[in-house]
């Protein structure tokens, strides 16, 4: 429920009038039954700052959100890279926070920090003990109001070094690193706001100076674009009072208008490519314009994707995946805040060329045409955006990152509510007139990323090159800005104390040993109606060191665990899964195998049901562990090009040495997995599938009583002793390397 407020907070409250006497409470929503909402009070400053607060006293910790309303969008041609450059800069000291300072006294006071930077939005954030939010507050405060004169031309070096660093390691020097920027490039005009990433090219870095940056932060950091939200352990009253305390002095800045939606319309299909260095794969990326964020389309978009790109029902893994045509192949919709994109990735199978994918592709979307949107693919899409938005509810800083994200792009915190709406009435009508609309026979930029062996692996010749002409810079009004300083009645160089020591609840849990050997603890979560089962069955990776010749089976095996069942398909599993709103994942670890569920509690029984199916039934098939092989396999090859992959593979052996199972990775290598066959993965089954010692974790909405009897399925289970062969000491290590 939602009452809008126009009544000057200091008749509401009682707290001193010097503080915040002008600050607006705007609204207040509150829940009602059942209904999925985020409560919160939002108030705005005289200055211009939107203030939202979300009262949640399940935990003792606070969650604080600064969000600029300033991306990469705010840039232009030859000055791109500044808004995640300057997110960098707002780490680096303000007047009373010395250098390096607030990664300090955060981390000091018990809590986690960052920043993100997308086309959009730039904002930080900091989670904490309730009792250290003062602190908080006065550090987003210091960098919002105070932080020019603390910029050095030194901090400036030494952060764009950092950025460059950065893009090497992020675009520049690894695999597909460049696919997005390329898109981008060539699907928006010359000069739109999104014809560039968000961190800029190393030209644009390498002319920037101080001033520029200054500038940028004296046009979009003022109060009047920014909101601050603060979620958790908190009474509004305080944090209002903070608040106006420490942001109401700051002067508002020039003013921010939002920058108006420019989609992008193609006249023809663009053929575009590079040779990708660092790839051992080719890649086929293939994006479509469509619209910008909260669009009416915006469900429908999502569902194609889903539909087309994502999960085994999907028709790219039937058409392409399955039949081992592809190794990869998925579909995502992005709509950003002015302007979406629709995108396919492909990666080939064997000695398939891109072109030859090219045509697959369009095929698998004739196939799609003459099939067309089945009403389960709304039920799952359905289940699968409540089971989200209720998981969504789970955290604290969750709830505050809707809150912001939401109040910045649309003006209402409460959009969850509209969301809702335009879910709850999708048809798959609704999801087709999507396809027609922006996919079917519509130009796309069709981009081919070539490995340095093959460099002439293209769907087609290029034809498309970016015309620069014409382009008009636009006015940002950077000319004759000024930096004022807040003038305070306190003095703001003192850090905060700390508050009262919140009450901590450690949470009641309980234990028992099942009659067929299973260890089982649970604990009652009653905030969201979710529950969350894990199965851990000793084996694992562990279990391997009597044959190292097969290192890699367990991961191969758990794959194979979420294929067909003797009753089911994988893909039938999967469609009664996505309906519910559930996951069933099965993974290997160092010492067992884990089975965990993640459901909605009214379809815990029902999803309980379709693990048992996995577990006690599977149908271990050739085609299918011929495919999870390959893929496998395949994998090794891109591992290869990713440093941080390598790092940790070499330096496990030097930790361990060569022969040693912890020195060897637990997905196997080339020659280990070559050496595993299908019988193998039912051996380790009938081998090492128990309950004895197996470890049982329930969380969620459930009673000990409750839970217990649901457990019956694991009298099912063998009850035998699976015992791990004893790990030999690692090698002593005489010297550093």
């Amino acid at each position: 429920m939602t009452k809008k407020l126009m009544l000057p907070v200091i008749m509401l409250l009682c707290i001193p009038a010097f503080i915040f006497s002008q600050a607006r409470l705007v609204e207040k929503v509150t829940k009602k039954g059942n209904e999925i909402v985020i409560p919160y009070e939002k108030y705005v400053l005289p200055n211009g700052l939107t203030v939202i607060v979300h009262e949640d006293h399940s935990d003792p910790v606070v969650h604080v959100d600064v969000t600029y309303h300033v991306g990469s969008a705010r840039e232009q041609v030859g000055k791109s890279g500044f808004a995640h450059f300057f997110e960098h800069m707002m780490f680096q000291g303000s007047d009373n926070v010395a250098d390096e300072q607030h990664f300090k006294i955060v981390t000091q006071a018990g809590g986690t920090l960052n920043g993100t930077t997308n086309r959009d939005r730039t904002n930080y954030f900091e989670t904490l003990p309730s009792n250290q939010l003062e602190k908080a507050l006065w550090l987003e405060a210091d960098r919002m109001g105070f932080l020019l004169d603390a910029v050095t031309q030194k901090k400036f070096e030494v952060q764009r070094s950092t950025v460059k660093n950065e893009r090497g390691q992020s675009y520049d020097n690894r695999p597909y690193g460049l696919v997005f920027e390329t898109l981008g490039k060539n699907l928006y005009p010359y000069g739109h706001p999104y014809s560039w990433s968000t961190i800029g090219y190393l030209e644009d870095l390498n002319r920037s100076d101080v001033d520029d940056l200054k500038n940028f932060f004296m046009r979009w950091y003022g109060p009047n674009n920014a909101t601050i939200t603060v979620g958790g352990d908190v009474k509004p009253s305080e944090v209002l009072k903070l608040v106006g305390k420490y942001f109401g002095s700051i002067p508002r800045g020039p003013k921010v208008d939002n920058m108006k939606a420019t989609p992008v319309q193609l006249t023809s299909t663009r053929y575009v490519s590079f040779v990708d260095n660092y790839a051992r794969l080719p890649l086929l990326a293939i994006v479509y314009p469509t619209v910008p964020s909260y669009h009416k389309d915006m469900a429908a978009l999502q569902c194609l994707a889903q539909v087309l790109g994502q999960g085994r029902n999907s028709i790219l893994f039937q058409n392409l995946v399955k039949p081992q045509l592809a190794l990869q192949a998925s579909a995502s919709s992005q709509l950003s805040e002015l302007g979406g994109e629709f995108g396919f990735q492909i990666v080939p199978s064997g000695d398939k060329t891109l072109a030859e994918v090219e045509t697959l592709f369009r095929e698998a979307l004739t196939a799609f045409e003459k099939r067309g949107v089945t009403d389960d693919d709304v039920a799952k899409f359905k289940g699968g955006v409540e089971a989200q938005q209720i998981n969504g509810l789970q955290s604290v800083a969750g709830k505050v990152s809707q809150l912001a994200a939401f109040q910045t792009f649309t003006g209402n915190p409460n959009k969850i509510s509209d969301l809702l709406k335009m879910y709850a009435s999708l048809t798959k009508q609704d999801v087709m007139n999507a396809y027609n609309t922006y996919i079917k026979g519509k130009p796309s930029v069709v981009l081919s990323v070539a490995t340095k062996d093959k460099e002439d692996n293209i769907t087609a010749a290029d034809n498309y090159k970016v015309d620069t002409k014409n382009y008009s810079a636009p006015d940002y009004g950077y000319e004759g800005l000024k930096y004022v300083k807040a003038k305070d009645n306190f003095d703001r160089s003192k850090l905060p104390g700390n508050g009262a020591n919140p009450t901590v609840k450690v949470p009641k849990f309980w234990k028992q040993t099942l009659a067929n050997g299973a260890k089982v603890i649970g604990a009652q979560n009653t905030e969201i109606p979710t529950v969350t089962f894990s199965l851990t069955v000793p084996g694992g990776h562990l279990a391997q060191s009597g044959d190292m010749s097969k290192i890699g089976l367990p991961s191969l095996f758990a794959g194979m665990m979420t294929e067909d069942t003797k009753n089911y398909t994988a893909e039938q599993i999967a469609v009664e899964l996505q309906k519910l709103g559930s996951s069933i994942n099965v993974l290997s670890s160092v010492d067992g195998i884990i089975f965990t569920v993640n459901s909605l509690k009214k379809n815990f029984d029902q999803t309980l049901g379709l693990l048992q199916e996995r577990m006690f039934n599977p149908k271990f098939t050739e085609s299918s562990f011929d495919r999870i092989k390959k893929q496998t396999l395949q994998s090794f090859k891109q591992q290869k090009a990713q440093p941080a992959v390598v790092a940790d593979i070499v330096f496990a052996k030097l930790n361990y040495g060569p022969n040693h199972i912890l020195g060897m990775d637990e997905g196997g290598t080339e020659e280990t997995i070559k050496n595993i066959k299908l019988q193998d993965i039912e051996n380790y089954y009938n081998n090492f599938m128990t309950s004895q010692d197996a470890q049982v974790v329930v969380v969620g909405d459930m009673t000990q009583a409750e839970v217990l009897p649901k457990l019956a399925f694991l009298d099912r289970l063998p009850k035998k002793k699976v015992t791990l062969p004893k790990i030999t000491a690692a090698p002593a290590i005489d010297k550093t390397k």
